[in-house]
């Protein structure tokens, strides 16, 4: 939608008082995290000055901005861009065609933030004009405008193809597939793109305009500014007095606000009843320009002092690197709404790990304080050291000194995150600035003045390093005074107890020290300039580059077939465009119910404790609570099950005894889901340990307990050969070598989502973001007591889900129709991102120590794995998970194989299958155990690799019927393709020459390969032909980003093709629907990444059984009036009473139940010695798909970063 804004309080009276001024402006678009760092809810908010006549554009994060602050603005939704009813913006056309949206649920934000920054650039008189169809925006510009939005489906390579399609720098030939032209046509590649035209669409209309003219007419009262419900807007710090000092601001809650970021990262714990705007006082948005530096007023955004300070005419070194390293504060979206002076009051109130306040410290800033009327001046070192400020003290003002009348100054600033750009807190943040002087016959540099800044290394708040600070001034700069400086700097950073990573974060500090006054010293080699190799003409070519600045670039090579067209052919996936939009309906985008509550979990602190009581703190929030959901609330004839599978069982709510951190204790309902959240946080729980065991939290805690889940015999994966022969045989061995894995969360876009409506007869409709209908449909007549048929679960589409929609999903579905039973009105239930990630699990922590033994030519030839998986507390998925592992691995011949396996049960949260669960930690587990091989023989590990892949005789024994024929075993292919070529060979020659050259950067080249064995399953499909032609498809497969509804789409206009005349295409014809339990049962679980072949397989067969019934019809037809149009055929069938619906179940048959793909991929990275920061330089891919249902779709599903992600964060432990 768009939302115009001209006057809130008009505004808001037309919508009436259900929406409040403290309502986030997300309230009206989708939202994923609810914490400004996902980007799901960015929209672009405009701003008019009457005074210049000029409109300023930006992008914000909808879910931080309130709706009291955008009065008389402007507010433009991806749908404000373009729409189903009035056609679609270039924008979205082009997200759509280069295959860029998946599941769907961050789109919206992306499409936003492209948006912004084209306008930006456009507006932009400097740059040059752009050929017809693109915009001023340069490729580096168009790489960096989706900064900050996340993305859990998608590869970003399409994304990134969309935004720079816009450039008009762009080389067209050098973008990814997509449905606009094809490789090598580049002369109509330009004309074929949808166009794009500057100002297409208005961002602040003129009615608008004359609104904000005459409401500024009419405002010169001297009064500060009252908008309904609470909101306030001083004009002066005067009013601010007025307000704060006046009766009726003396109780109730209070919050002074800029722009709301904090809320991303400090939640609101109760309701207020009255907000403070600041942002009308002029005293706090001043920005004053001297010699000496630039003082900002606290109000000012991060965005518009990075432009203030980016100016030629204030420029300086230490000026610029600060506007550098705000650059990299917070993303986009959020620096545009977000203060200076705010982000500061963070960092002295909440202890926030803050890169300001860090690199203002070492820039020696000053700021000012407004405590009741007496205004103090204070550095900010001092600042920071005093006790947390009281609310309603006021930061006025910050001066950043530019140092422009020092000579010699050296200043730089530094950073490691998780993510180098976007919304990410620093592990570590430093600044260190020094004044300097040469000695001009000996060329030593001393130090004549120097402050060093660390911040977030788990302290308190940013720290001058003054032990340091004393110890290098006034000294020559050498090796030994280097060294000696970072004895000192570990003697003073150390970290609190309770920081993670301490000892990273320690390393950190020194590695930024270190990179700072390395190229002081005569002869010692600089960390920050690295030496680039290539090979030209076959010899090594060296200059300096920096690999942050290698250009992003793509290729990718597919075998279309058009045998079976349109399937197996590249086509746009379907309902692209309204997922761009934001048109694509969600679960939490149905319109709300009349008299619809909403739910929120109180869940368990504890690991191990009874329950003894549940009660309220005494708050504005605690108010809200309308029930109170519980175990006692489960219904005569229902069952307190929140989970039930072939394994075990879980609770929906804990009754008496909690067993693990997370686990629901009940269930709080309010009128609203920001009341249910925030009184859920009003829960005060009593605890009580009496005659307990301590909780088992680990794999050695369940060891030494002996508490384990049993596999069922069936499940357990049969052992391979003779292992004590084969380590007989072998030349060398290693006796024990451990990996050990951590978890990893699902973090899907789109929380964990539920409706539940009352209905008549007792029964009880459901929509839920289920990847299993089917089985969220039994949970909740199992938990009500009824019969299935009472019980109606609807599912449209997921938001991501990566498995944790399927089983995880069922206690918070379960759990909001006992709500919905109970209260007789529909109940949603909307986890925050917090509760969403505490309470629903992830993969599977493994742990795995090996014997193996090999011959000195690398051939493993018996390995032996003791297998270790933290399962939690409940059994869900995981005795499946140590065959899956086993299964994994086998894509390598172990010669000899034997294993023990133990599922160990935890007081955790349940783990379950997250996506290739259990193949993830299998392949990594091989991996180490190969490259531990190689690196005892001194081999190449690609050479240990090839050595140890199958050959179809082994590979039949492994993976038995699974092998498939001969022929299909394609994986040494596929590995020689990408490791046994000339290219490889340069590639790993450059790789040593650059090792070899830079002592700082280190680079990496590896190929892996990989099988994945696919279990095809059954499932239903229905195909419905209507009146007019137009075909209804209904499948048990659920779209949850994978491209099923397109590939179905694809199958039923195939199978259907025998029935059309000529040219004519039924593909437009056809409409996937949203699954019903009602409507097609035996629908299953989508999952396993053979779902949307069970489903096309299925709509194949109600083609055919509907070819069956009108070829006849048709072939008549056609002998009477030769050619037969589609839709006269099917005219002529309903009037003769032909039935146009058919349904289908797909059983696979034993021989196609399962079989293997293959792929492999090598990847070039480089790591940082210093800092740990790993840059993937290039990566290549191969996968053996067989032939592609769609192309397209199945790209950008192997395009894809969460397995990477996951793989940069584990740790292999090797130990010889």
């Amino acid at each position: 939608m768009v939302v115009r804004v001209p006057s809130l309080s008009h505004w808001v009276h037309r919508i009436g008082s259900a929406i409040d001024t403290d309502t986030p402006s997300s309230f009206f678009v989708l939202v994923s995290v609810r914490l400004g760092g996902c980007g799901a809810c960015v929209v672009l908010l405009s701003k008019y000055d009457p005074a210049t006549d000029e409109v300023t554009d930006f992008s914000a994060s909808s879910c931080l901005t309130l709706l009291g602050s955008i009065n008389y603005c402007s507010v433009t939704t991806t749908e404000g861009l373009g729409n189903a009813k009035d056609g679609y913006h270039s924008i979205q056309k082009r997200i759509a065609g280069f295959h860029a949206s998946q599941c769907g649920f961050c789109t919206p934000g992306m499409c936003m933030s492209l948006f912004s920054s084209l306008v930006n650039a456009d507006k932009d008189a400097s740059r040059p004009e752009p050929p017809k169809g693109f915009s001023k925006i340069t490729v580096s510009d168009a790489e960096k405008a989706i900064v900050g939005n996340l993305c859990r489906c998608t590869g970003y390579r399409p994304l990134v193809d969309a935004c720079k399609s816009f450039a008009a720098d762009v080389d067209l030939e050098d973008l990814g597939l997509n449905t606009f032209w094809k490789k090598g046509n580049k002369d109509d590649s330009a004309r074929n793109l949808p166009n794009y035209s500057t100002g297409d669409v208005c961002t602040f209309p003129e009615f608008l305009k004359s609104e904000v003219k005459s409401s500024v007419s009419t405002s010169h009262s001297h009064k500060p500014e009252t908008i309904e419900y609470g909101w306030y807007r001083p004009k002066s710090i005067e009013h601010l007095h007025i307000l704060l000092n006046s009766e009726s601001f003396s109780t109730g809650n209070v919050k002074l606000v800029v722009g709301n970021t904090s809320s991303g990262v400090y939640k609101d714990q109760d309701l207020y009843d009255k907000y403070i705007d600041l942002r009308g006082i002029p005293e706090l948005s001043i920005i004053k320009r001297t010699n000496d530096g630039v003082e900002f007023g606290s109000g000012v955004t991060i965005s518009r002092a990075i432009e203030v300070l980016r100016e030629e005419k204030v420029s300086t070194l230490v000026l610029k690197k600060i506007a550098d390293h705000l650059n990299k504060v917070a993303s986009p979206f959020v620096r545009n709404i977000a203060s200076v002076g705010g982000n500061l009051m963070l960092a002295q109130r909440k202890q926030f790990e803050s890169d300001i306040a860090t690199i203002l410290l070492a820039a020696g800033s000053k700021i000012s304080v407004l405590e009741g009327l007496e205004r103090v001046t204070l550095t900010l070192e001092e600042f920071l050291e005093r006790p947390p400020c009281a609310d309603r003290t006021i930061l006025m003002s910050i001066f950043f000194p530019s140092w422009a009348s020092y000579n010699n100054i050296l200043f730089e600033t530094y950073r490691a995150s998780p993510r180098p750009l976007g919304n990410a807190v620093s592990y570590v943040n430093s600044a260190f600035l020094a004044q300097t002087l040469m000695d001009e016959e000996t060329g030593d540099v001393v130090v004549e003045n120097i402050q060093l800044a660390f911040g977030a290394f788990g302290t308190e708040h940013a720290i001058r390093a003054r032990k340091v600070e004393d110890f290098l001034k006034g000294k020559i700069v050498t090796s030994s005074v280097i060294l000696e400086a970072i004895r000192f700097l570990k003697e003073g950073i150390v970290p609190k107890n309770s920081t993670s990573h301490a000892e990273y974060r320690v390393s950190l500090a020194v590695g930024f020290l270190f990179k700072f006054l390395s190229p002081l010293p005569k002869g010692l080699s600089e960390p920050g300039k690295i030496v680039h190799v290539e090979l030209q003409n076959g010899q090594s070519h060296m200059e300096s580059k920096n690999s942050d600045d290698i250009p992003i670039a793509s290729r990718q090579e597919i075998l279309l077939n058009s045998e079976y067209s349109p399937v197996g052919e590249p086509i746009k996936k379907a309902g692209a465009e309204l997922q761009a939009s934001g048109e694509a309906v969600y679960v939490d985008d149905i319109p709300t119910p009349k008299d619809c509550l909403h739910g929120a979990f109180i869940y368990s602190s504890k690991p191990l404790a009874y329950v003894k009581e549940i009660n309220f703190k005494s708050s504005m929030a605690s108010t809200k609570v309308i029930s109170l959901i519980t175990a006692k609330d489960i219904p005569k004839g229902g069952e307190n099950v929140g989970f039930v599978w072939y394994f075990g069982a879980e609770p929906i709510f804990a009754d008496s005894l909690a067993e693990y951190a997370g686990q629901p204790l009940g269930l709080v309902i309010a009128e609203t889901q920001k009341y249910a959240n925030l009184a859920a946080k009003q829960a005060v729980i009593e605890y009580s340990t009496d005659n307990l065991e301590p909780p088992i939290l680990s794999v050695e805690d369940a060891i030494e307990r002996n508490s384990f889940f049993q596999i069922p015999p069936m499940f357990y994966p049969k052992q391979i050969g003779d292992f004590s022969k084969g380590m007989a045989e072998a030349d060398q061995k290693i006796e024990s070598g451990e990996v050990k894995l951590a978890s990893q969360y699902y973090f899907y876009m789109e929380p964990q989502t539920v409706l539940a409506v009352p209905d008549e007869d007792n029964c009880m409709t459901v929509y839920a973001a289920s990847q299993w209908p089917e089985g969220a449909q039994a949970h909740v007549a199992k938990a009500l007591g009824i019969p299935f048929h009472n019980v109606r679960v609807i599912t449209r589409r997921a938001g991501g889900s990566f498995g944790a929609k399927a089983f995880r999903a069922m206690p918070v579905i379960t759990a909001c129709a006992v709500a919905a039973h109970k209260l007789r009105r529909p109940v949603k239930v909307y986890l925050d991102r917090q509760t969403d990630m505490v309470m629903i699990g992830g993969r599977h922590p493994t742990k795995a120590n090996y014997t193996v033994g090999f011959k000195s030519d690398g051939k493993i030839t018996s390995l032996h794995l003791d297998l270790r998986l933290n399962a939690g507390i409940s059994e869900d998925v995981s005795p499946l998970m140590p065959p899956a592992i086993i299964g994994a691995m086998n894509k390598y011949n172990w010669g000899n194989l034997s294993f023990e396996l133990k599922v160990c049960k935890t007081n955790n949260t349940s783990k379950s299958a997250m996506r290739a669960p259990g193949d993830v930690q299998g392949s990594f587990i091989a991996e180490a155990i190969v490259e531990h091989v190689a690196s005892v023989l001194s081999l190449d590990t690609n050479a240990v690799r090839r050595k140890n892949l199958h050959d179809h005789e082994s590979l039949k024994v492994f993976f038995q019927e699974s092998a498939g024929e001969a022929s299909t075993y394609t994986l040494p292919t596929l590995f020689d393709r990408l490791a046994s070529t000339p290219s490889y060979e340069a590639r790993a020659k450059m790789v040593k020459h650059f090792n070899f050259e830079n002592k700082w950067k280190k680079r990496g080249i590896s190929c892996v390969p990989i099988t994945y064995k696919v279990r095809t399953k059954q499932s239903p499909g229905k195909v419905s032909v209507l009146n007019d032609g137009s075909i209804v498809v209904e499948v048990g497969g659920i779209e949850i980003g994978q491209g099923l509804w397109t590939k179905v789409k694809q199958m039923a206009a195939f199978g259907l093709k025998e029935l059309v005349e000529g040219s004519e295409d039924l593909l437009e014809k056809v409409r996937v629907v949203q699954a019903d339990s009602f409507s097609l049962i035996q629908g299953g679980l989508t999952g396993g990444s053979t779902t949307s072949e069970s489903s096309c397989a299925a709509v194949q067969l109600a083609c055919n059984t509907l070819v069956e019934r009108l070829k006849p019809l048709k072939d008549k037809m056609k002998e009477e009036k030769g050619v037969v149009p589609w839709t006269a055929l099917i005219g002529q069938a309903s009037a003769q009473g032909v039935n146009l619906s058919a349904s289908s179940l797909y059983v696979p048959e034993p021989t196609t139940f399962g079989y293997i793909n293959y792929g492999a991929a090598i990847s070039e990275v480089e790591i940082d010695l210093l800092t740990g920061a790993t840059t993937i330089l290039r990566s290549d891919l191969a996968y053996d798909c067989g032939k592609s249902l769609n192309p397209a779709v199945d790209l950008g599903q192997v395009c894809y970063l969460q397995f990477f992600l996951y793989m940069q964060t584990n740790i292999v432990a090797l130990k010889v």
